[in-house]
């Protein structure tokens, strides 16, 4: 059975602590650079960079920091990755007060910042199965989706009401609070902190190469890998040419554009509330493939966006795309949480996210390069194509065979 999740009190302490961090992380995306130009006037460059390093971390640290949460306590790491943040969030008023701020410390700090995030998300997917059954991993997993997808939502627009109200410095207080917050929530959960599975200090790459060999020798862990490149690859392209795309193509005022931005998190949250339903009635495998082969076909309608009644392709797709790509996302974690041995679980979750994510900054730089060379609304065409046929690797996988995973082999 996948119900009751939600009856476990320290499943509901860890959930807390997510709501803090996920809402608190939001806030960040909004008024860290409102902080660098409102405050110190930096120009689009140096805000490019100060968004690309609190990105670049997962490709510098990634990998290693699968290695390492192996190593440790995971909710040790969590706790120390939150109490991290909140020195260096809370840190930027105060040097804002004492008149310090500069946008090199700026950088230091997004750099840092993502580091933290680095190793508080590769422990984070390798937790929960220490405070849930097996049974009850897809609902867990759903229900963080939840909280993600509503953070996403409401995270932005309170960022910018607090820089409105307070001023940009004084609104990453909120950022350092909730970090803050987290720390208290996990704190307060009752089940030991288990000791790692293999204390072993193995040389940094055998050990890397150990996580990376797991997913390659395992049929469906390649096979999610391979997806989910793909995907992520054509994604990334296409999020980077959205506002271009809906300002200049196809003419749409400031305030539609962000109406219809937002409709991405829509469709987190109704991936993350009916991912429970979904699980209960198809099964966690089963779910995974339909939510994959019914989203491919969505994103063709997206470069018919006009500025008429048109214009709910761009919001359907965002929402299809979104509710599949976040019930893929359970699926899938869920699939690794179940069968990875418990010494390799951190290696395994960081191998995944580093080929699967590593790929956007590529994706992105495609994207322009092609709307260069043959338009906007052509490249999204090519994208989102691309973005259709993502699912094939799956087609060739055990998944459209499988309902549930309790038929491979369980963690041990």
């Amino acid at each position: 059975m996948t119900t009751g999740v939600l009856r476990n009190p320290d499943f509901l302490r860890f959930l807390s602590s997510h709501v803090a961090n996920e809402l608190g992380a939001n806030i960040s995306r909004v008024a860290l650079p409102l902080v660098a130009v409102l405050v110190l006037h930096a120009g689009p460059a140096q805000v490019g960079a100060l968004s690309s390093l609190q990105t670049a971390a997962f490709l510098l640290v990634g990998l290693p920091a699968g290695v390492w949460v192996d190593r440790m306590r995971k909710r040790r790491v969590m706790m120390a990755s939150d109490v991290t943040k909140f020195v260096l969030f809370g840190g930027i008023p105060v040097a804002a007060a004492l008149g310090v701020l500069s946008i090199e410390l700026m950088f230091v700090i997004a750099l840092l910042a993502g580091v933290s995030q680095v190793f508080n998300d590769v422990a984070d997917q390798t937790y929960l199965p220490d405070l849930v059954s097996t049974g009850q991993l897809g609902d867990g997993n759903a229900k963080l989706e939840v909280v993600r997808s509503a953070a996403l939502l409401a995270g932005p627009g309170l960022g910018g009401m607090l820089v409105q109200l307070l001023g940009a410095s004084p609104a990453m207080v909120a950022t350092a609070i909730a970090a803050l917050a987290s720390v208290v929530f996990l704190g307060t959960i009752r089940a030991p902190d288990k000791q790692p599975a293999d204390v072993r200090r193995r040389p940094l790459l055998r050990s890397i190469r150990e996580g990376l060999g797991y997913v390659w020798r395992d049929p469906l862990l390649r096979a999610f890998v391979a997806s989910s490149a793909i995907g992520n690859l054509c994604v990334s392209g296409v999020t980077g040419l959205s506002v271009l795309f809906l300002a200049q193509t196809v003419g749409l005022t400031p305030g539609t554009i962000g109406l219809l931005l937002m409709s991405s998190g829509v469709g987190g949250l109704l991936g993350g509330l009916t991912g429970s339903w979904l699980t209960r009635k198809y099964g966690i495998a089963r779910m995974t493939w339909l939510v994959a082969t019914i989203g491919a076909p969505f994103g063709l309608i997206l470069p018919l966006t006009q500025p008429d009644w048109r214009v709910v392709c761009f919001a359907v797709t965002s929402i299809m795309l979104t509710w599949s790509a976040t019930l893929s996302n359970v699926g899938q974690l869920t699939y690794r949480q179940t069968v990875t041995p418990d010494h390799l679980l951190g290696r395994v979750n960081a191998s995944m996210r580093f080929m699967a994510r590593g790929v956007m900054p590529v994706g992105a730089l495609l994207g322009g390069l092609i709307a260069q060379q043959v338009g906007v609304r052509q490249a999204l065409w090519l994208l989102m194509i691309g973005k259709a046929l993502a699912w094939l690797p799956l087609l060739f996988s055990p998944l459209p065979r499988m309902r549930d995973y309790t038929e491979v082999q369980a963690r041990s």
